[in-house]
């Protein structure tokens, strides 16, 4: 049996993989984090598949899951939010099954910042402007962040900023990074991407507090800061510039 490692995709349960859906489909087993996995999902387990709800549960308690399904020579479907590469979890859980020789497999979502910038209807990467993003969060009651990585930092790089898990920190964040993207940098809140209540609340750092206050936001939302969100004075990609020399193009107009 193995233990497969499923990202559901941000909420939306057309938005799961094919091969999580099909994993899904064959396996008797389903341990699904119910705070965050929409219900909907679960339709694609097979009929009569054990679901096993984790939110309640200690990591002790799914790993005895995990080792009484292989015992029993039972393939679980381990349903997990988003995209299993960050803030999922999955590490300490891969690390306990290793020591049991259970075997699993990973089976990558699609990540919440993607569905949050496909909702906003912006590339986050932008000729000139940014050219990278960083994914990141703030330090909380969970964890405290490692000491080299701190918001000033990231900012000081002009790249994108996506910060999960830091709704409840907004003035702290503003605070940090004004000084560095000022007053007028664009920020937009997404709020349970592509669930029925998504929320979506645009505008810069001089004022995004403010309008959060009126807002009901918590837990699932994403923060995106940076100029990409809303430039429109920017070169076009040399990607289909006809004077680029590539490959696939041959050798291009003088």
């Amino acid at each position: 049996m193995s233990v497969h490692f499923i990202g559901a995709g941000p909420g939306a349960a057309d938005l799961i993989t094919v091969r999580g859906r099909d994993l899904l489909q064959r396996c008797p087993i389903c341990l699904y984090a119910g705070s965050i996995v929409p219900p909907d999902l679960l339709r694609y387990c097979p009929a009569g598949a054990r679901l096993v709800d984790t939110a309640p549960l200690t990591l002790d308690d799914i790993e005895a899951e995990c080792v009484a399904a292989h015992a029993a020579g039972q393939d679980v479907a381990r349903l997990q939010s988003g995209d299993l590469s960050v803030f999922s979890a999955v590490a300490e859980q891969i690390r306990r099954l290793e020591r049991r020789g259970i075997p699993y497999t990973l089976t990558p979502g699609v990540p919440a910042f993607a569905a949050a910038a496909a909702l906003l209807g912006r590339e986050l990467t932008v000729p000139e402007v940014a050219q990278s993003v960083i994914l990141t969060r703030m330090p909380g009651r969970a964890s405290p962040m490692p000491a080299a990585e701190r918001l000033h930092a990231f900012a000081a790089t002009g790249a994108t900023l996506v910060l999960h898990l830091a709704i409840q920190a907004v003035d702290t964040i503003v605070a940090e990074l004004t000084p560095v993207y000022g007053g007028d940098c664009p920020v937009a809140v997404v709020a349970r991407a592509t669930w029925p209540d998504e929320r979506i609340v645009r505008g810069t750092l001089a004022d995004i507090g403010a309008k959060l206050a009126t807002e009901q936001i918590e837990r699932t939302a994403i923060i995106l800061i940076g100029r990409a969100l809303a430039v429109e004075d920017f070169r076009d990609s040399a990607l289909y510039d006809p004077s680029y020399r590539r490959r696939f193009r041959g050798e291009g107009k003088p």
